[in-house]
């Protein structure tokens, strides 16, 4: 048996997300069903490098799986990609240390939240349409409060499981793609449930004028979910990178 760490992206509209879940059909169990299939065996287990919510797309993913040798690497690759479904994609594996963890051994996640704001009859399932006017010089200065470590609970989706809210967040900022189409990019050592989407909700209102910039201090500060803005819809998220040191 070997480890590898295998790169994915996924179209995340028709599944729950990327853990196996009783509601609905997910990334993790897509994937387990397809190794099972090359490698014959009905124990493959794989790990991610943390969640994606119901309808959230990844542009690079990364999950670990011990498995025998039985293939040569581009071979493993055509014919994963072979039976994978259309919306999964591989673009690569690695041989990595047994004691490598998908999720552990992640340094910087990087988040992209789109949106665009002329309608289109071809963006709406990979971008939020906010026609609404929004003032990004003032957005982008909010940004800056959200840099450093400090405690999120105010954008963490209640009752969840993890033992701290405290992130360490790198940078965040809107970019502009064209006259009508912008991004949020995020980066941080993790992110708690819901965080990104309650962010850019809350962002998209001082954006409008609703709130000010004042108010998002305030809002960290209270660690109360109820003060922040309502999440975005998930559609317009992708978990964009992820960096290793030991990948890439």
């Amino acid at each position: 048996m070997r480890r590898y760490a295998f790169g994915i992206q996924y179209y995340g509209k028709n599944y729950v997300g990327w853990q196996k879940q009783p509601n609905g059909k997910s990334v993790q169990e897509e994937i387990e069903s397809c190794l099972a299939k090359l490698f014959d065996s009905n124990d493959i287990s794989i790990v991610g490098c943390g969640r994606t919510d119901a309808g959230v797309h990844a542009n690079y993913y990364v999950f670990h799986v011990d498995l025998e040798e039985k293939y040569e690497l581009e071979t493993l690759i055509f014919k994963f990609n072979r039976i994978l479904p259309q919306e999964i994609a591989l673009f690569g594996i690695y041989f990595v240390k047994n004691d490598f963890h998908a999720r552990f051994d992640a340094k910087i996640r990087t988040y992209r939240y789109y949106i665009h704001q002329q309608k289109s009859a071809f963006k709406n399932d990979l971008s939020l349409y906010f026609p609404t006017q929004l003032d990004f010089g003032r957005m982008n200065e909010a940004c800056k409060i959200l840099l450093g470590k400090q405690d999120f609970t105010s954008f963490s989706k209640l009752h969840t499981d993890v033992k701290t809210n405290i992130c360490s967040i790198f940078d965040a900022k809107w970019v502009k793609i064209s006259e009508n189409e912008f991004y949020f990019e995020i980066s941080a050592d993790r992110f708690l449930r819901n965080m990104v989407r309650a962010i850019v909700g809350t962002l998209l209102e001082i954006g409008i004028g609703k709130i000010s910039i004042e108010n998002l201090k305030a809002i960290i500060v209270s660690q109360n979910r109820n003060e922040a803005k309502q999440s975005v819809p998930a559609h317009g998220l992708f978990l964009w990178d992820i960096h290793y040191e030991e990948l890439k």
